[in-house]
């Protein structure tokens, strides 16, 4: 396929997977970082290959790899993690409603194309440019999806939790830009976790001091795990407590047993696995991917349950290492209006969106647009009830 873009032809090519592309050339765009740590682990390479090796996407999993790559003469200067898609589970951003609506005017919604890090409610760039083709290569990625998706006369095309500064350059191209929230940790320059609990009103406080407490008081220790530290114990271990997470919120856990060996083996690096341990055995863990500026909560579980054994290892763990660690930002995964009051306050995520039918486009448009001021309506809402001095604070009774 080729696409015309700025008065050049750029060659793109749909690769069924990353085994047919040089993990150096798609590192190049997904991280330009070389030798230093990503920003996004999870647009690298190696994660999103753990994700096809392990069986996690492929066949019988709904997600079909489609990597789209724009190639300029021999060089690729651009790449995206795509998928056809049979269903809209793992995403995060819900259109469930949309292919509903689309079915019922006797449309096919499914399969539709997705840019994305399956199962990975996390922000980061969906359109990999190596440095200097930026809006080149982001122009001939987006004209290449919304051509393949139109020529197999497809419903849609989605490209989900993108960055903002990707959002408002797909809208320029006439995507339609969605807006969502979710609740992220701010790295105010703490120098410790009193530092931050400091910052807070007196009985929010208070009331995480009580949490940290009862957590402790679960029989046992606490142990953050990264790097060489991790051993196949501790994988097997998590694995347990992910089924059981898995099952209980989606029916069956997305993620194989075999995906969790392949990281041990391939990202350990790029870990931070947090583990209650009583009498030396785990029994419940949270884990987290670590960016260049970035600590990303991704999944947790447990075999016995204790109070406030979730908000330790999830959201205090993480503030305490990416305090220690000089980052700017916890993001802890979708939804979850309890992390409010723990210090993690909404914040906008963004995705983009291009429907092939003109009146089901409208539609979609119209949605989007009431739905983008119901989300900053209750952003400033949120915000305004946010745990920390110096704003409004319905809880607080309590003058500093």
């Amino acid at each position: 396929m080729q696409t015309m873009n700025d008065a050049q032809t750029f060659e793109i090519r749909l690769h069924e997977s990353l085994a047919g592309i040089p993990a150096q050339d798609w590192d190049d765009c997904a991280a330009p970082e070389g030798s230093a740590r990503p920003a996004d682990p999870f647009t690298t390479h190696r994660f999103l290959r753990a994700l096809e090796v392990s069986g996690s996407v492929g066949p019988g999993t709904g997600w079909a790899p489609r990597h789209m790559t724009v190639h300029d003469g021999g060089e690729m200067i651009a790449c995206a993690p795509m998928y056809l898609k049979a269903h809209s589970q793992g995403e995060y951003v819900f259109d469930h409603s949309w292919a509903q609506a689309w079915e019922r005017a006797g449309g096919q919604y499914y399969p539709k194309v997705q840019i994305a890090v399956p199962f990975t409610p996390a922000t980061g760039r969906r359109f990999l440019v190596r440095p200097g083709h930026e809006a080149r290569g982001m122009a001939a990625l987006v004209q290449g999806a919304v051509q393949v998706a139109a020529d197999a006369g497809l419903s849609s095309l989605h490209a989900t939790f993108c960055t903002e500064a990707e959002a408002l350059a797909g809208a320029a191209m006439g995507l339609i830009h969605r807006v969502g929230t979710q609740y992220h940790w701010q790295n105010r320059g703490y120098d410790d976790f009193d530092a931050f609990l400091a910052s807070l009103s007196s009985r929010k406080r208070k009331a995480i001091r009580r949490e940290r407490a009862g957590a402790a008081a679960f029989g046992g220790e606490i142990v953050s795990l990264t790097g060489d530290a991790l051993r196949r114990e501790h994988w097997a271990a998590f694995w347990g407590f992910y089924q059981d997470t898995g099952a209980r919120k989606w029916g069956s856990p997305y993620l194989t047993r075999a995906f969790f060996d392949i990281v041990h083996e391939t990202m350990a690096d790029d870990v931070l696995l947090v583990l209650a341990l009583r009498e030396g055995v785990p029994v419940a863990g949270a884990l987290n991917f670590i960016g260049r500026d970035t600590l990303f909560g991704r999944y947790w579980g447990e075999c016995d349950h204790h109070p406030f054994l979730h908000f330790e290892l999830c959201y205090y763990r993480a503030i305490d290492y990416a305090i220690e660690h000089g980052l700017a930002r916890v993001e802890a995964g979708a939804q979850g209006d309890h992390k409010l009051a723990r210090g993690y306050l909404p914040v906008p995520t963004h995705s983009l969106h291009w429907i092939g039918d003109a009146g089901f486009r409208r539609a979609v448009e119209e949605f989007v647009s009431r739905e983008a001021e119901a989300v900053e309506e209750d952003m400033e809402i949120l915000t305004s009830m946010g745990p920390f001095k110096g704003g409004p604070d319905p809880d607080r009774k309590e003058t500093e």
